[in-house]
């Protein structure tokens, strides 16, 4: 109860504290490049005095000490080119087959340059040679460290996302299941007693026209049942026309509607088998058209079409509504969202949940324009067989 209480805070304090971890480590990074750095330079400027300790024993005849020579010959790492006073070149840590390119060794000295300020080497205050020096493999290895965290953290960021995305999936869907079965269970109770009257007014001789109608009702009280108890769980898909129970939702609901409304469908000849369950599929044509007389006001054309490709089926459905923005073309089908007074926004949300989960399908905006209207698409695999 705690955590679900003050769960908002708790995040934020865990998205905080987890940028201010994150900031520490890279600022340690950076100071440890740094000092690493300048160690490098130190080793650089001492090889420097070394070298400098050197020409002058050479130039005095003199006996050359082991530590210049032992200073000269410690740098097993770090990349240098050292320019003479002459312009010769001696190169340290570079590949033999390189250092005979002068364009390269040019190149090279500019990008070193860059990199870290040129040691000049001196005797008694003449210049003899300037050291251009790069960063040795291991400090170079350490400059892309960062980056590797800060991407650590990207996809350690992403799983913990994508986790929490599934798991509020599974809890909603949970949530689904719940609701529609208990809806089935409680409606099917007094549906059971609706069909026992009828058969009562049947043997009290009341008018047959009367009774009919309340047998379409009572019909149709048992279809949204099997939809809601389908919905809750995982329904059975038959090899099925699609063309048929298309057109069979189609006359149900352009029978039931407003004469303002010109309703066309337009199918291909034949039949055209796929995997379906008729109860859910027919809901989910009936959200779809109730959604486009909706937004029609009542008034304008509603096109159904069917096409099929050489694996696939698309049922579209096209209305002269007031169309959809761009940006909000997946935001429909997202469980709570509605652009009606009244409405709960779970229509489109299971009508997504009927084609893509339980068929396999994809639905989507296929176009809408302002003022002009939308079409939505169905897209379904065909059955490979189909007797």
């Amino acid at each position: 109860m705690i955590f679900t209480k003050y769960g908002n805070a708790f995040r934020w304090i865990i998205i905080i504290a987890s940028f201010v971890i994150v900031s520490l480590i890279l600022w340690k990074t950076y100071e440890f490049f740094q000092h690493f750095k300048e160690e490098e330079r130190t080793k650089m400027e001492n090889w420097s005095f070394a070298q400098s300790d050197l020409l002058k024993t050479d130039n005095l005849n003199g006996n050359i000490g082991d530590l210049p020579l032992k200073v000269i010959t410690s740098n097993k790492t770090t990349p240098m080119i050292k320019v003479n006073i002459d312009g010769s070149f001696d190169f340290n840590n570079i590949r033999e087959d390189k250092a005979k390119d002068s364009a390269y060794i040019k190149k090279l000295i500019s990008n070193f340059e860059k990199e870290n300020t040129p040691i000049d080497v001196k005797i008694d205050g003449k210049l003899i040679s300037t050291i251009y020096y790069g960063n040795s493999p291991l400090l170079n290895k350490l400059k892309y460290y960062p980056l590797a965290l800060l991407l650590i953290v990207v996809l350690f960021g992403a799983v913990i996302f994508f986790f929490y995305s599934s798991n509020k999936n599974a809890t909603q869907n949970k949530l689904w299941s719940g609701m529609a079965k208990e809806t089935a269970h409680q409606i099917g109770t007094p549906l059971s007693s609706l069909i026992g009257w009828t058969e009562i007014l049947k043997s009290e001789h009341v008018n047959p026209d009367y009774i009919a109608e309340i047998e379409k009702d009572v019909d149709r009280l048992q279809t949204i049942t099997e939809r809601f108890s389908k919905i809750g769980s995982l329904p059975t898909l038959e090899t099925t026309d699609i063309i048929k129970e298309t057109i069979d939702s189609y006359d149900y609901l352009k029978t039931r509607s407003s004469n303002l409304i010109d309703f066309e469908i337009i199918t291909p000849e034949g039949d055209i088998p796929v995997k379906l369950n008729k109860q859910l599929y027919s809901w989910t044509i009936e959200n779809l058209v109730k959604n486009a007389i909706d937004a029609m006001k009542g008034r304008g054309k509603l096109l159904v079409e069917i096409s099929q490709l050489e694996n696939n089926v698309k049922v579209s459905i096209t209305d002269t509504g007031k169309g959809i923005s761009k940006k909000d073309f997946n935001k429909i089908f997202t469980p709570g969202y509605t652009t009606k007074k009244r409405g709960w926004g779970l229509g489109l949300s299971l009508t997504r949940r009927i084609i893509e989960d339980f068929h396999d399908g994809k639905i989507k905006v296929l176009q809408s324009q302002k003022e002009k209207g939308t079409t939505i698409q169905i897209s379904l695999k065909r059955a490979p067989n189909y007797v």
